[in-house]
């Protein structure tokens, strides 16, 4: 059986009107379903969004001092952050600009011709604004996800000069803390980004009490009854963490001097270079050997930053301790990360296993 197709004629004016209306339609469809842009940047880098003469004053001045400040211990100085200046006729004019993962949008509301100050009026709104006038807890405020999903914007104000750098002054340690926490995911997808070694994870839980998420890419250089030693090796990096546990007898091992101790013990036991005689040991000639007590899973830890060096050979890197101390078990778990990248910057290697050394729980 045969169908015949009809022709359904439709008058030129009426088709006009149609295709006119199915035009806009096709626009608003492709306005309301436009892909939110995903932020991208690295890991402790800042986009600081301010006026050019603000950037280029003691304001400015004041966000290098703090944000770019060095970060603690390696051999060569690294700021804590990695700052790039943008002015908001910069943002207006660059989609890509407005991508990024972290803003610090800087202001001094008492130039009210300010493009700074009207972005931050326009974006926290005015009443929001006009409250840090008599309180100054209200001169920040953080937006997520402003322009690009997975980004977060920093403002800060005030209606002087003098207040808005006390302001930055006062809020530097939080602030640099919610960066830190905001940056933790991409760490983690860095660090795990192969995958964990359970097989590792279980021979420290057997071995040492301890639970930790090994990274995929760690391979075990020495295990026995005293020490586990993991590496990742690179082209360009020696990333390492050692374990190792010991019976606690008294205080003075929580000490500056103990943990060094531990660590040079260690160091000249178990590690060399490929020269006959040669063996690891803390630099604090160079630069000091700095502690510091942390808590670690709601566990005591003595943390110790400094950089070390190879005796009889011309190796040296960073590294970072812990002493860990649980009053229920009669051992200290010693964990310390080091690495050896000659020419490289060292921070964000650092970084890296200092967040390994966070999922520990003892």
């Amino acid at each position: 059986m045969i169908f015949q197709k009809s022709k359904l004629l439709i008058p030129a004016s009426l088709m006009f009107f149609i295709l006119l209306l199915l035009s806009g339609c096709s626009a608003e469809v492709r306005s309301g379903f436009q892909a939110t842009p995903v932020a991208y940047g690295k890991i402790n880098q800042i986009a600081v969004v301010s006026d050019d003469d603000t950037w280029n004053s003691a304001i400015g001045d004041t966000i290098l001092y703090y944000y770019s400040s060095a970060y603690p211990i390696l051999p060569q100085p690294e700021p804590l952050f990695d700052l790039i200046h943008f002015t908001p006729f910069d943002l207006e004019s660059s989609a890509v600009r407005r991508e990024m993962r972290i803003y610090l949008v800087v202001a001094d509301l008492s130039d009210t011709d300010s493009p700074a100050t009207q972005m931050v009026l326009n974006d926290i709104g005015s009443e929001k604004a006009y409250q840090a006038k008599s309180d100054p807890d209200q001169s920040s405020v953080v937006i997520r996800d402003k322009w690009a999903s997975g980004q977060m914007v920093i403002y800060q104000f005030a209606y002087s000069k003098a207040d808005l750098i006390d302001q930055i002054i006062k809020r530097f340690p939080a602030a640099a803390k919610r960066i830190n926490e905001f940056d933790s995911d991409k760490i983690r997808a860095t660090v795990y980004q192969s995958g964990e070694n359970t097989e590792e994870s279980a021979e420290i839980l057997a071995k040492m009490g301890a639970k930790v998420q090994v990274p995929g890419d760690y391979i075990t250089a020495i295990s026995n009854d005293d020490v586990i030693w993991l590496r990742k090796e690179t082209d360009f990096l020696s990333s390492n963490l050692v374990f190792h546990k010991f019976k606690y007898t008294d205080q003075s091992q929580l000490t500056r001097e103990g943990i060094k101790a531990v660590r040079d013990s260690i160091g000249k036991k178990y590690i060399s270079s490929t020269l006959p005689g040669t063996y690891m040991q803390v630099n604090d000639k160079d630069l000091p050997m700095f502690t510091s007590v942390k808590t670690l899973h709601n566990r005591y830890a003595l943390e110790a930053r400094g950089i070390w060096e190879v005796v009889g050979d011309f190796m040296g890197g960073a590294f970072i301790s812990y002493l860990i101390h649980d009053p229920d078990k009669p051992d200290l778990l010693f964990v310390d990360g080091f690495v050896h990248a000659p020419g490289k910057d060292k921070r964000d290697y650092m970084q890296n296993l200092e967040y390994i050394i966070s999922t520990i729980e003892y």
